[in-house]
């Protein structure tokens, strides 16, 4: 099973999109969270989930009529969708998969960086979406734009990263891709998923030239 994430910088300029469609067809994830997407990204997958469209002022700032914020595009039909604490920033859906009940929990911590009190806000009502989700057994995969290294100073707070990796902890979740450098864009994922041998990681667009994120994707 391949996951992905990556952020696409609101699609600006539009003229990027050829490219970021090559290559998230390249990547070829099961699993691919979008974040700072746009509804005119449509990788070709059977299944997609997408927050709602931002057509007018949110949060002091203004999106064209076509962005949104966090899309899931995968392979496997979806059981259920999962109320979470900002429907604009994160969306959770619970996925069948030939490895059981699988919760994809998309999202953006900070959708103006990491100095802004909203960071924290949104740290701490997410990570209480995924306590309340933990609590009751489930499976996670969570991923996104954490606006946060954890293996180097490129960008971080202490804060944050305390935080996080007190509650991965807490919910026995691994943060599958916090060795790697320069990387504020995640995926932590439940111990007790199943995986076959090791879990590899790989980045995309390191030069950033399709966006200001390189993409990131786990095999498992």
């Amino acid at each position: 099973m391949r996951i992905a994430t990556w952020n696409v910088e609101r699609l600006s300029p539009q003229k990027r999109l050829p490219g970021i469609l090559e290559q998230l067809q390249r990547v070829d994830a099961d699993v691919l969270v979008l974040t700072e997407t746009d509804m005119r990204i449509q990788p070709q997958y059977p299944y997609a989930f997408h927050t709602p469209l931002l057509s007018e002022a949110v949060d002091g700032d203004y999106y064209r009529p076509t962005e949104n914020r966090v899309s899931i595009f995968t392979k496997y039909p979806a059981i259920r969708q999962y109320p979470v604490a900002d429907a604009n920033t994160s969306l959770c859906v619970e996925l069948e998969t030939e490895r059981g009940p699988f919760v994809v929990y998309g999202t953006i911590f900070g959708i103006y960086g990491n100095r802004r009190p909203s960071f924290r806000q949104d740290i701490e009502e997410q990570m209480e979406d995924v306590r309340r989700l933990a609590e009751h057994g489930h499976a996670i995969c969570l991923c996104g734009d954490f606006n946060c290294s954890f293996f180097d100073n490129y960008y971080f707070t202490n804060w944050a990263r305390q935080t996080l990796t007190e509650t991965f902890a807490a919910c026995d979740l691994e943060l599958v891709t916090g060795g790697q450098p320069e990387c504020i864009d995640h995926i932590a994922l439940s111990r007790s998923f199943p995986r076959e041998g090791t879990v590899t990681v790989r980045e995309w667009n390191l030069d950033k030239t399709l966006s200001d994120h390189k993409g990131i994707c786990i095999d498992i």
